[in-house]
């Protein structure tokens, strides 16, 4: 992000979130705010970038929203552009999301407190979702969540989306980290797949076998986020394809996403099995 006096505050003013964490590096010029969406009521009392929060932070079930800030980046109107927010060719990053009871009224709340809009729930061909801009750019998707959820937050945190060239492959990669199909949704040239961590899964179900939609039902009603994966049909047969991680020179905004795990040696040896290998190993630089 560029500027957290404007980025933060979107975040939680306008989105309800909480920073429960932030990771200093003065001697590397860049810090990390981590964001959540905490039940409605529960209050927050550790202060962000003490031990107490860092304990908390590098435990929780749910999922954290992470910024990273380089230092004097709002100062610089000259040299720095700004980040790339995605959605352009061949990105592999498209969107956060967060869900609301009513999308319509949800946006014409944020329209008033000055938030702008890719898209507003009346306009394109999908009717009742929309996407918002964020400071810098990013996409943010307000959807709709299921009748009778019993989630009293206004907003949470629901959705990240990325962009798979194999669908096969990369669903066998986070189903080895812990996630689970809970819905998937086929187009003429595109398909859906959300990915659930365990956390959100109701171990009861056969997400694999029930009718789409009580899946979108079930989808609607989580109360922490999912990943949902975009595969535009063809793409992996296509030796010569590949998406843009969002790291490239001219094109940095999004960085990754993030697991929690109790050894990360004995998980990165798991996933080395699997034959992909690592920008970076446990012990590695930085």
């Amino acid at each position: 992000i560029r500027d957290p006096a404007k980025t933060i505050p979107f975040y939680t003013d306008h989105f309800g979130m909480t920073v429960i964490d932030t990771l200093d590096f003065p001697q590397y010029k860049f810090k990390l705010f981590f964001l959540t969406t905490l039940p409605e009521g529960e209050s927050y009392t550790l202060t962000p970038g003490t031990q107490a929060a860092h304990d908390y932070m590098w435990s929780i079930e749910g999922t954290a929203l992470e910024l990273t800030y380089n230092y004097g980046t709002e100062e610089d109107s000259e040299t720095f552009e700004g980040y790339h927010p995605g959605n352009q060719e061949k990105d592999g990053f498209g969107h956060i999301a967060f869900n609301t009871d009513d999308v319509y009224a949800a946006c014409e709340k944020l329209e008033k407190v000055g938030v702008t809009f890719k898209k507003k729930p009346d306009e394109g061909r999908m009717k009742g979702l929309a996407f918002a801009y964020d400071p810098d750019g990013y996409w943010v998707e307000i959807v709709k969540r299921s009748e009778g959820s019993n989630i009293s937050n206004y907003f949470n945190f629901s959705q990240t989306m990325l962009r798979v060239k194999d669908p096969v492959k990369s669903i066998a990669f986070y189903e080895v980290l812990g996630m689970t199909v809970v819905r998937q949704k086929h187009f003429n040239d595109f398909s859906l797949y959300f990915l659930a961590s365990s956390s959100n899964v109701d171990q009861r179900v056969d997400y694999a076998n029930i009718p789409d939609s009580e899946a979108y039902f079930k989808l609607g009603q989580m109360f922490g986020p999912v990943l949902e994966l975009t595969h535009n049909h063809g793409t992996e047969k296509d030796d010569d394809f590949k998406h843009f991680n969002g790291n490239e020179e001219g094109r940095r905004g999004f960085g990754h996403i993030g697991f929690l795990v109790d050894d990360v040696y004995a998980a990165c040896d798991t996933i080395r099995e699997m034959g992909y290998g690592f920008r970076k190993e446990p012990d590695g630089g930085s």
